[in-house]
C-alpha cells in the first residue's frame, strides 16, 4: 500500500466513525443498519480490519450517504483564498457544485429608486447580512433585511439589493442561473445588484 492509499484508507475509517457519532449511532446501531458484527465494525473504524468493498458500499447506505462521498479525497480542492473583484466584492468558488458561487459585497449605496433599474434572469439567490442593514426591493415590495438575517427568492422576480443608512456586508449565493445575471458591466461601472 503507497502512502496515499494508506492516507485515504484512514481518511475512510474517520469519516465513518465522524458519520456515525454525527448521526448519534452506537457502533451497535450501525452494525445492525449494515448488517455487520459490533465487533467488525468496530476493527473496520480502528483500522485493525481490511476495508472490503461490499462493506463500504453497505456502511455507506447505513450512514445515508455514497460510496464516492464515503472514499472522496477532495483536501487538495480546498479554496483559501477568495477571487478579488476589486471594489465589486470577493467571491469563492464553490467546487462542491460548479454552478454555485459565493460572493461577498460591500453596499454603500441605497437600491435604486428607479423601477426600470431593477434587474429580473432565471436562477435563484440567497443572500446573509453579515453587518448593517439591507434593502431587498422585489417588485413593488420592500423587505429590510439586518444582520444575521437571510432572504432567498428567485430571481425572475425584478429585484435590487442596496444599503440602509450606511453601508452593510452581505454574503450573495448563486446558482448558475443566477451568477449570469449578475456579471459586471465591460464598463467598469458598479451594477447595482
Amino acid at each position: 500500500m503507497t502512502q496515499e492509499d494508506g492516507a485515504l484508507d484512514s481518511l475512510v475509517r474517520k469519516r465513518i466513525r465522524a458519520l456515525r457519532v454525527a448521526q448519534g449511532l452506537s457502533l451497535e446501531e450501525l452494525a445492525v443498519r449494515a448488517h455487520l458484527s459490533q465487533s467488525s465494525l468496530s476493527r473496520i473504524e480502528n483500522g485493525q480490519r481490511r476495508l472490503a468493498l461490499d462493506q463500504l458500499v453497505t456502511l455507506a447506505r447505513a450512514l445515508d450517504t455514497t460510496l464516492d462521498q464515503l472514499v472522496e479525497n477532495a483536501a487538495d480542492e480546498v479554496v483559501v483564498s477568495p477571487m478579488s473583484h476589486g471594489a465589486h466584492g470577493l467571491s469563492w468558488p464553490m467546487k462542491g457544485d460548479p454552478a454555485m458561487s459565493v460572493m461577498r459585497r460591500r453596499l454603500t449605496e441605497p437600491p435604486p429608486d428607479n423601477l426600470s433599474r431593477m434587474r429580473a434572469h432565471p436562477g435563484r439567490e440567497w443572500l446573509l447580512v453579515l453587518s448593517g442593514t439591507a434593502i431587498l426591493l422585489l417588485g413593488d415590495r420592500r423587505f429590510r433585511v439586518g444582520t444575521n438575517q437571510a432572504a432567498e427568492f428567485p430571481t425572475m422576480m425584478p429585484h435590487a439589493v442596496g444599503a440602509e443608512s450606511g453601508p452593510c456586508d452581505v454574503l450573495f449565493i448563486f446558482d448558475r442561473d443566477a451568477r449570469r445575471g449578475h456579471r459586471e458591466p465591460d464598463d467598469g461601472e458598479a451594477r447595482q445588484q
